[in-house]
């Protein structure tokens, strides 16, 4: 994970994502509300690697990063969505990163996905 950098005494965070995703606009729109400073990555676009999202696996479970209820994950074939396992979750965020739960967010005390007001509120806000 890249080391967090501070911005008049706030800290830095990722956001991943996807740019026209409704969850991922409320969580920016918020941020920038806080005047909380934040980077956003495309994974669509910027890609995703295979480390960092093993990190998230590891820090959150697969079961919490893999958005089956999403348009691209209910596309897939019946044998795709049968039997997963970590390593065949892995294998479809990786070949499609719109299958993952947005935001997935990193920053100094951690990594989260999903967008909470309250839980943000209480998580990122000075």
């Amino acid at each position: 994970m890249p080391s967090e950098r501070r911005y008049d005494g706030r800290m830095a965070l990722t956001i991943f994502g996807i740019p026209n995703c409704d969850t991922v606009k409320k969580a920016r729109r918020w941020l920038d509300a806080a005047g909380i400073p934040h980077a956003f990555h495309d994974f669509r676009k910027d890609g995703l690697d295979d480390a960092r999202l093993q990190r998230w696996m590891d820090a959150l479970g697969w079961e919490k990063l893999l958005n089956k209820s999403g348009t691209t994950f209910r596309k897939l074939s019946d044998a795709d969505k049968a039997d997963l396992d970590a390593a065949k979750a892995r294998r479809l965020m990786l070949d499609q990163p719109a299958m993952i739960r947005r935001p997935v967010v990193e920053s100094e005390r951690g990594v989260s996905v999903g967008f909470s007001e309250a839980d943000w509120q209480a998580r990122f806000a000075e």
